[in-house]
């Protein structure tokens, strides 16, 4: 292949072509191709136009679904062994316990557990570290330590959904403005720094007396796992990250002792 100047017909330069380098070049485009693609599907909203493929409220409806099935399963099991039991005592007969029946197992024996030297230098380990922890108090005393707690404001804005534990949803939507900083709302360590299909980039801090506080949807994150945060100090910006959002805001959740709180009640935002 010869390539020439239109006007003067002057050879401005050529290219031999070989099978093999035909072969090669369209190999590299359709490897190029190929990775192009594989991008925007993955990386993109664009996966969701290919038909059969689950945007996020259809996962987490298929979730909430399985959930449900397995309840249904369960509650069907126990009506027919109620059906079975009532036609047994009609009959005559006696009834027999299907769900977590022990009775029937044959060679039965008692395990006796020797404590090792180990266990008992472990076992005395956390009883010294458990003998001034608040969460063995009464519940009245944790809620009114709580309160005494002084938490910082994450981010001042406007909460546009309120917390909800009956819909799933655990936390607050706080709207700020642009490029708003987000703080942490306790003296911790980053647990959780990632991000995820769904909630976007996600930052969790594990505070002292099992207390915890996730930050969903930012923007960019400041820390990584494993750092030690203060009070107010800054660890994300706001963003709209995620598939699960309509617009620039901070998801903000607050969890004692694997139960979610509702942030209004401790935090004025």
């Amino acid at each position: 292949m010869v390539l020439l100047n239109e006007d003067t017909f002057e050879e401005v330069g050529y290219l031999r072509l070989t099978r093999l380098n035909l072969i090669a070049a369209v190999g590299v485009v359709l490897i190029f191709l190929v990775a192009i693609v594989y991008v925007l599907i993955a990386y993109t909203s664009i996966r969701e136009f290919i038909p059969g493929y689950p945007d996020a409220a259809m996962r987490q409806n298929i979730r909430q679904n399985a959930m449900k099935l397995d309840s249904l399963e369960y509650e069907q099991a126990i009506r027919d062994q109620y059906f079975d039991n009532l036609k047994r005592i009609i009959t005559g007969e006696m009834p027999e316990n299907y769900m977590n029946d022990t009775t029937g197992l044959v060679n039965q024996q008692e395990i006796t557990f020797l404590r090792s030297t180990n266990d008992s230098l472990l076992r005395q380990q956390v009883e010294e570290e458990e003998q001034f922890r608040l969460s063995v108090l009464d519940g009245d005393q944790v809620n009114r330590h709580l309160y005494e707690m002084h938490f910082f404001t994450p981010v001042n804005g406007i909460i546009t959904r309120s917390f909800n534990p009956m819909e799933g949803h655990y936390g607050i939507d706080l709207v700020a403005a642009p490029n708003e900083v987000v703080k942490a709302a306790l003296d911790g360590t980053v647990t959780i720094s990632t991000w995820t299909l769904e909630t976007g980039w996600v930052i969790q801090i594990q505070h002292d007396f099992e207390l915890m506080s996730v930050y969903k949807h930012n923007a960019t994150l400041f820390k990584s796992v494993g750092q030690k945060v203060a009070a107010g100090d800054a660890i994300a910006i706001v963003g709209n990250s995620g598939e699960l959002t309509t617009g620039p805001h901070l998801h903000f959740e607050l969890w004692h002792d694997r139960a979610p709180l509702n942030p209004v009640e401790y935090i004025v935002f």
